[in-house]
């Protein structure tokens, strides 16, 4: 696998001499590792799924997770610096997801790649998850603009930006209460699915008709790009009582197909209005629900019409990985990031910083200062 994103030139000096990068993802219930070459070709991309220890549960244990990061953590590493044919004496920096996420599972990721780097001498870098899902973007589409609208899709962030040409990035947009992922995973439990939801939704919707049961779309206001999943999943649970018990395989699938039909038709009208609002023509979907198979071909048909320039990363990178975590460092490095010693975790850590300013959605937006 060699994927070359697009290069970005150093602004400053940041004491990294260019080299392998090794990244490390451990936000929520992935343990991940990845090596970039000085390029930014990925040369291993290992993940580590936790599904196994989380689905009998409907969703993710936070004790869980943070102990099966620590057990499986060096044994990732080491597996995706064999892949990458990389000594870890040949490393030049570690990116390491600080932030937002599960403080134990942030923890465990973020304290290892500080204790390596202070063995190897090298410098690390703290990444925001949001950061490194955009990041993904490139990734797949080394030629996609730099200035674009990003929707990012994943766990508990449904949320649209500008991304301008710098790198800044302002939000347009987000969700009011529950995020689309979450939406999948709560209407899956309700169905009885397995979780994860959206893969189990995605697979059961695919025989039904996503006409045959109405669910509600939230559009609020005319030129609102905030979006609300928490009405549908009432919707579908106010159906369900109504249905007899149990469900014939078509009621099953034709729910699930309606249900991921009104998601999917809300984050697609939503991009687009972005991209009006904006006067862009690109569009980045990144993160865990962009992998669903309904939202890709929705937006691959307004791409193929010419109505927009899509980068949709191939299914490896969508879900949570190391390679995008790295991309985002290296593009950090080369931007003229400086690495400090006490990197600490932000669990609860936005995209944004505190400088607010007015959106073209009707809501507060704040910008990114650093490269993306």
């Amino acid at each position: 696998m060699k994927l070359r994103p697009q290069e970005l030139k150093p602004s400053g000096p940041t004491g990294w001499r260019p080299g392998p990068i090794l990244a490390i993802e451990s936000s929520c219930d992935e343990t991940a590792a990845a090596v970039l070459d000085p390029d930014g070709i990925v040369l291993s991309n290992i993940v580590f799924s936790q599904q196994a220890v989380h689905e009998k549960f409907g969703g993710v244990v936070p004790e869980l997770a943070a102990r099966a990061h620590l057990g499986r953590i060096d044994l990732v590493v080491s597996q995706a610096l064999a892949q990458a044919k990389v000594a870890r004496t040949a490393l030049s920096a570690v990116a390491v997801t600080q932030g937002p996420g599960l403080v134990g599972a942030l923890l465990v990721g973020v304290n290892y790649a500080k204790a390596l780097g202070y063995g190897l001498g090298i410098p690390v870098v703290g990444i925001n998850h949001l950061r490194g899902h955009i990041a993904s973007a490139w990734l797949a589409d080394p030629t996609f603009p730099l200035a674009c609208v990003v929707l990012v899709v994943s766990g508990g962030h449904t949320h649209l930006y500008r991304r301008e040409a710098n790198g800044h990035c302002v939000l347009l947009g987000r969700t009011r209460d529950d995020a689309a992922g979450e939406a999948f995973d709560k209407g899956a439990q309700m169905l009885g699915l397995a979780y994860p939801g959206g893969p189990a939704i995605d697979r059961v919707a695919r025989s039904g008709d996503p006409q045959a049961i109405a669910f509600p779309r939230f559009h609020r206001a005319k030129n609102s790009l905030e979006f609300s999943f928490s009405g549908l999943k009432t919707s579908l649970l106010y159906k369900l009582r109504e249905m007899a018990s149990p469900l014939t395989p078509g009621q099953m699938a034709d729910l699930a197909a309606g249900y991921q039909e009104a998601i999917v038709q809300v984050l697609v009208t939503k991009a687009l209005a972005a991209l009006h609002q904006t006067n862009l023509s690109a569009l980045a979907v990144v993160g865990g629900v962009s992998a669903n198979s309904r939202l890709r071909a929705v937006l691959g048909e307004y791409a193929a019409r010419g109505k927009l320039r899509l980068s949709l990363p191939p299914i490896e990178f969508c879900t949570d990985n190391a390679a995008m975590i790295a991309s985002a460092g290296r593009q950090l490095l080369m931007s003229g990031e400086r690495w400090s010693s006490d990197l600490a975790i932000s669990p609860m850590e936005g995209l944004m910083n505190p400088n607010a300013t007015r959106g073209v959605g009707g809501v507060n937006e704040r910008k990114e200062n650093a490269y993306l």
